[in-house]
């Protein structure tokens, strides 16, 4: 066999464990509104921790969304001001006067201490002062830029409740407007789920650990047991951590969801690359080599397979299309999740290019 033909059986064998080794990932099976657990026989006492540095805009919706929850069992809300200056804490306190005064406390955030990322010191913090005057079954961590739907507290508690999880956290469904929107937000969501497949996660016998900052409800007793927030104190993707460290103490869900939406917009390319760039980084523990090994890899797995298809001859072409056609059709799913066109499913190789 030629070089090019070996090349054409890499490339297939690496796509078929993606496919079929990978815990379907690409499926989009693991999602929240394709069951409907039971409610519990009581409603657990929950506590949300809303981080917030310099939200001012987007804090009024999100919070009010968040306060206006249709949750029959006592539900108290935290927002941690993380030192903002753009009237972010002024701008909480408008939303709760305008639909639940009662159920907010607005929590200054102290100086970052030596050994902590920001947004986890603001999460230990909410974690602190709930500990201190409320008691509290679950705690619930969710960002200051996401939208919840009415029902969405009941949902995720009865799924906690009914399935005896530690965690459960649901990725959002994000904005899909712009042309960059378009062209990267869905392939983030499979990427994420192919680096962390969301069946693997919620499976005990899988070390695979993840949860999505979007929204994390955890079981505060669990969450004391394993140290608190502050035993990721200095975790720069702190809700993978905050996954793994969950997961160390129970079994824990991760799932997808439309009853969540960020209201983050991404206008422009750079926005998304400024996004993008400073996670990756952080995963690949800011390594120029393994930075080097990832591009590679990347060109291997999704641009020889389209070179082979176009250019080579014979049977290392057919391997090529027969790759390209595979790497396709795992790609539809998310697309009709955020409900754009199948065709896009085509494009993979070229969206893959600015990752």
């Amino acid at each position: 066999m030629s070089a090019f033909t070996w090349l054409g059986l890499v490339v297939l064998a690496i796509w078929l464990v993606l496919a079929f080794g990978r815990g379907g990932f690409w499926l989009c099976r693991d999602r929240d509104d394709l069951d409907q657990p039971p409610a519990p026989s009581a409603w657990p006492r929950v506590v949300a921790v809303v981080p917030a540095r310099d939200e001012a805009a987007l804090i009024g919706q999100s919070l009010g969304s968040l306060l206006a929850q249709d949750y029959p069992g006592d539900f108290r809300v935290i927002v941690v001001d993380d030192r903002s200056s753009d009237g972010t804490a002024d701008r909480a306190r408008a939303a709760a006067a305008a639909s639940s005064p009662g159920r907010l406390t607005i929590v200054s955030g102290a100086p970052l201490p030596v050994g902590w990322t920001g947004k986890v010191w603001a999460m230990a913090q909410g974690e602190i002062f709930a500990r201190k005057n409320f008691t509290a079954d679950y705690l619930l961590f969710t960002d200051a830029d996401i939208f919840h739907a009415p029902g969405n507290l009941r949902a995720v508690v009865a799924r906690a409740e009914s399935g005896g999880y530690g965690l459960v956290s649901l990725m959002a469904s994000w904005r899909c407007d712009s042309a960059a929107e378009k062209w990267l937000i869905p392939a983030f969501t499979y990427f994420f789920q192919l680096i962390y497949p969301f069946r693997w996660v919620s499976n005990s016998r899988k070390k695979t650990a993840a949860a999505a900052g979007n929204l994390m409800l955890a079981r505060a007793d669990l969450l004391a047991k394993a140290g608190g927030i502050a035993a990721i104190s200095n975790a720069l993707i702190d809700d993978c951590a905050f996954g793994a460290l969950m997961k160390g103490a129970g079994p824990i869900w991760l799932g997808l969801t439309h009853r969540l939406r960020s209201l983050r917009a991404y206008p422009r390319f750079a926005d998304m690359r400024r996004m993008v760039s400073r996670s990756a980084f952080a995963q690949l523990r800011f390594s120029y080599p393994l930075l080097a090994l990832t591009g590679f890899g990347l060109v291997l797995t999704f641009f020889v397979p389209l070179w082979l298809a176009f250019f080579a001859d014979s049977l290392a072409g057919f391997l090529g299309v027969a790759t390209y056609v595979l790497m396709s059709v795992s790609f539809a799913p998310i697309q009709r999740f955020y409900g754009l066109p199948r065709w896009r499913a085509l494009t993979l190789p070229l969206i893959a290019a600015p990752y």
